[in-house]
């Protein structure tokens, strides 16, 4: 069979096609509620008025319940001032179409959430119970957890926030219970000049460990910090520009250590499940009378043998003549800066959010929030809790590739 040639015409005009770009849908206004959070030991509100008046401003609605900016000194005045709604009744809140907490969703939260619901709030791996992540699911749920939400430089922006506000608290909480006032051993953290000064020990090189490496130095301490990650200690040195006494978790060395110190820092954290114990409670019987521990990693389970949960009203116990502060959520202490802290990262994203018209097209553009979703239109897209509870779990990836 004979094949004919291809003809070209010399009239023929090859012309460019237009680019097709992405582009972003038109904005959405968001419709925010607020609940007031019932948990133990929470003082935090995830947004301040100020954030709340800038998401008002830019044609967004935020509805808050009644003094639930109580903990963090602000009224619901200083709310009703910008523009939030205040209500009195909870059910109210759930019927915006994004919640945002500062706590972990209960499972009173869960029989009040409606349909398509979007939530952001903490979500505290070690305590997260099945029943309350089957309910989110059954209610298509889309879920962002603080601690996995990341920026556009790939960190935690809520988690080092949280971290960096713990670490420098733990310096003020342990001078707190070294002075006579609270029943301590009579020591200035830091000491003066002529006397010398205070040994703190700090375990874990993390934001933690760094902040209140900080603090410590700052105060006039000598500080002693322990890590198994060569390459933390090395960035805590480079961070601070000072060089300190850094050591590998050996346990000896720990323990001579710890018989000599005054206070004591746990600030280890646990990738996904518990801390690591490294201090033994015979380590602990032989530290010295009103030395001060104070366990941060007390949230997952606590690094210290010896650590027992506490609370801001009852937040210390003697064990071995050694006192021990082990009050979960450290930042909560301290509502107001950890309330700004988080109001900070949320009200750029929800702004984001209404921008880009709404929740699924800012998940569509932006892929360092997908790394804060456990949920999606009630698919479970967290690998670590789908093992976990035996849950099925999606590909957060896939189900936006096939977006409509």
């Amino acid at each position: 069979m004979a094949t004919t040639k291809p003809f070209v015409s010399s009239t023929f005009n090859y012309e460019t096609l237009e680019e097709k770009l992405d582009i972003k849908g038109k904005g959405e206004s968001l419709y925010i509620g607020m609940p007031k959070e019932t948990s133990f030991n929470e003082n935090r509100i995830a947004l301040t008025p100020e954030a709340a008046g800038v998401l008002i401003a830019n044609g967004h609605q935020v509805m808050m319940e009644s003094n639930a900016g109580k903990g963090s000194n602000y009224s619901d005045n200083d709310f009703s001032e910008v523009g939030t709604k205040i209500v009195y009744d909870k059910k109210e809140i759930f019927n915006c179409n994004i919640i945002v907490k500062s706590a972990p969703v209960s499972e009173e939260d869960c029989e009040l959430l409606k349909p398509n619901t979007t939530i952001i709030s903490p979500i505290h791996m070690a305590i997260m119970k099945k029943n309350i992540l089957e309910k989110m699911m059954e209610k298509k749920v889309t879920a962002i957890s603080f601690e996995n939400l990341k920026d556009d430089s790939g960190h935690n922006p809520i988690v080092r926030s949280m971290s960096e506000i713990a670490g420098s608290a733990v310096m003020l909480i342990a001078g707190q219970y070294l002075s006579n006032a609270n029943n301590g051993k009579g020591v200035l953290v830091g000491g003066i000049s002529g006397i010398p000064p205070t040994k703190v020990i700090i375990i874990g090189a993390g934001i933690v460990g760094e902040y209140a490496a900080r603090t410590a130095l700052a105060m006039g301490a000598s500080v002693k910090v322990f890590d198994n990650s060569i390459y933390r200690l090395k960035r805590l040195q480079n961070n601070i520009g000072v060089r300190i006494w850094t050591s590998v978790l050996e346990p000896k060395i720990l323990s001579k250590q710890l018989k000599t110190c005054d206070v004591a820092i746990g600030a280890l954290s646990g990738a996904t499940g518990r801390t690591p114990v490294v201090v033994s409670e015979e380590m602990v019987s032989h530290m010295r009378a009103g030395t001060v521990i104070v366990d941060v990693s007390i949230d997952h389970g606590g690094c210290f043998e010896t650590s027992e949960v506490t609370s801001h009203e009852n937040p210390v116990f003697k064990k071995y003549d050694v006192i021990h502060y082990c009050v979960p959520n450290i930042p909560s202490g301290f509502a107001r800066t950890a309330s700004q802290a988080i109001s900070n990262v949320l009200m750029g994203l929800l702004l984001e959010t209404g921008e880009d018209g709404g929740i699924d097209n800012i998940v569509w553009h932006k892929m360092n929030i997908r790394s804060g979703i456990y949920l999606f239109k009630g698919s479970l897209t967290n690998f670590y809790l789908s093992e976990r509870f035996d849950l099925k779990y999606t590909d957060l990836n896939l189900l936006i590739a096939t977006r409509s």
